[in-house]
């Protein structure tokens, strides 16, 4: 026997899917019910009823277009999953839709008192017994085939080859049962000896068939159930069941309680399998959909994350590289002039050599920032990036008319962490913080830097200015990707700023009223541990 399917793996077809208790449930309520109706039946299934003619043609219609389309879900499960198991049980739902129709139209009093395709006598009862035997034997050929093999390696074209074969032999074979029961009708055993009584004693031999198929079939499903689809099989041969004794045992004509009833079991039987196929197939359905807008959500995000990096590099580098073009500019604006300026010519072309090299860390720093990687980690005094920052923001403090006020904490514990990355951190704290106090008017404008250690384990850096504010509002979406309170802006300078905070297993956070600027605090654990999972913009 093939190995089952790994309880790992999620089951993603009905020969598959396994049976939940809830639905063990409610194959058992069912089956409850059906034996109610049966056994309430029972004592008066020979209690003679009014005959309605059209009563047959109208339940074989319902039944020929419920095993029709049970078989066309099935021949399509097969194409998915081609499992020998699921063709046989296909083909057999094909032939019970098939066999109905010559069963309906050779019934006397149907379409003409004797029935049409020249049908004798005894035409509707063995048509009706070759469409009883025929289901039982398709789902023992089912269930034994069920779990002795995997899905058959084979080709679109050769399944649907397969496929069309199926159909040719079960019309051939019902063809053949059909010209059988009419042409043949003489050669067969007789068992109606008018157009309303039963013969018994000639059903001896087809009755303990039927009866013993369905139970053989029904007894080698329990043994091997696993799956819904099994279960709910098992329910449809006990239906089956309950029709032939009820027809065939207990009542003893046509149009009698019984056999008025046995057609409603075999309406039900028809219709059990159908509607697990259409209520399981709509839940698969939608657990693809949902699996296939998971993909999608996935796919975007990894798109966000190659977004994400690009943005980052042009966001953080066109800094230096603002300041190398401006700086190299002035410098050679002051070779050209009659007296060139050396000094000024040399501390420029500092400036440039030191942006260059930020420039350099900004590359590392990203990389760094977004590889699935431990960072590269050194003792850090935020004092020295602090300064260092600062120093770098000198002549656009003095452009900006800002007062930068500085209270460093001495003797300032290390942090271990990624130099290049803290730097970036501070550095755009400070850069917004310029930005948004370009519009403030009327008043003085404030930088405040500070360093602070608070308890025995934390090292906070707090960069405060005097500009507009942050609507409160929007605090808790500023450090989104992509969100920005700047006309100009990318937002995703303070997006990076958390990715580091957090990468280095500390925090940033921000306060504001919305008038009278805010305030932005960046918080690193003493012995931080860097985390693995790559950071992601979404």
């Amino acid at each position: 026997m093939a190995a089952r399917k790994s309880s790992a793996e999620p089951a993603i077809f009905l020969a598959d899917l396994p049976a939940t208790s809830e639905q063990r449930g409610l194959v058992l309520a069912v089956a409850i019910l059906l034996s109610v109706a049966f056994a309430f039946i029972a004592p008066y299934a020979n209690v003679p009823m009014r005959r309605f003619d059209a009563f047959i043609p109208t339940v074989q219609a319902i039944i020929f277009a419920n095993d029709l389309i049970t078989s066309v879900l099935l021949f399509a499960h097969y194409t998915i999953v081609p499992r020998r198991a699921l063709l046989a049980l296909a083909s057999g739902y094909l032939f019970t839709a098939l066999i109905v129709i010559p069963h309906a139209l050779t019934f006397p009093g149907a379409f003409s008192p004797t029935g049409l395709l020249g049908a004798g006598l005894q035409s509707t009862g063995w048509l009706y017994y070759f469409w009883h035997i025929g289901s039982p034997i398709a789902v023992l050929a089912y269930t034994s085939l069920k779990d002795a093999s995997q899905p058959d390696a084979a080709t679109p074209r050769k399944v649907a080859k397969t496929v069309g074969w199926s159909i040719a032999i079960i019309v051939a074979l019902v063809s053949s049962l059909t010209w059988a029961a009419t042409a043949g009708d003489r050669f067969l055993p007789a068992f109606f000896s008018d157009s309303t009584r039963h013969v018994r004693s000639s059903l001896f031999m087809l009755i303990p068939l039927v009866l013993l198929l369905g139970f053989l079939a029904l007894a080698l499903l329990w043994i091997r159930r696993r799956t819904v689809l099994d279960y709910w099989l098992m329910l449809a041969v006990y239906s089956l069941i309950l029709e032939e004794i009820l027809i065939a045992l207990l009542s003893g004509t046509r149009f009698s309680l019984g056999f008025y009833a046995g057609r409603v079991f075999s309406l039900i039987t028809s219709i059990i399998v159908l509607v697990l196929l259409l209520s399981e197939t709509t839940k698969l359905y939608a657990r693809l959909a949902r699996s296939f807008q998971l993909l999608e959500h996935e796919r975007d995000n990894k798109l966000m994350n190659v977004e994400a990096i690009t943005a980052s590099i042009a966001h953080e580098v066109s800094q230096p590289l603002t300041a190398i073009a401006s700086g190299s500019s002035a410098a050679i604006r002051f070779l050209d002039g009659a007296q060139p300026d050396i000094p000024k010519v040399q501390a420029l072309l500092k400036k440039v050599n030191s942006e260059s090299h930020r420039a350099g860390e900004v590359f590392e720093s990203i990389r760094a920032l977004f590889r699935k990687v431990d960072l590269e980690r050194e003792p850090v005094d935020l004092n020295d990036v602090t300064l260092e920052v600062l120093k770098s923001f000198r002549e656009a403090l003095h452009d900006s008319n800002v007062i930068a006020r500085i209270e460093l904490t001495t003797e300032l514990p290390t942090v271990e962490g990624h130099r290049s990355q803290l730097r970036q951190v501070i550095f755009n704290l400070v850069h917004n913080s310029l930005e948004a106090m370009e519009k403030v008017t009327g008043r003085s404008r404030t930088l405040l830097l500070r360093t602070e250690l608070q308890g025995r384990d934390t090292i906070t850096v707090i960069v405060e200015d005097s500009g507009p504010g942050i609507d409160p509002k929007q605090l808790d979406g500023i450090f989104e990707a992509f969100v920005t309170t700047k006309s100009h802006g990318m937002g995703l300078g303070l997006a990076i700023c958390r990715a580091i905070a957090e990468r280095h297993g500390g925090q940033l956070s921000a306060v504001s009223d919305g008038k009278y600027g805010a305030k932005f605090t960046f918080s690193l654990p003493l012995g931080s541990s860097t985390k693995e999972a790559p950071v992601r913009a979404e």
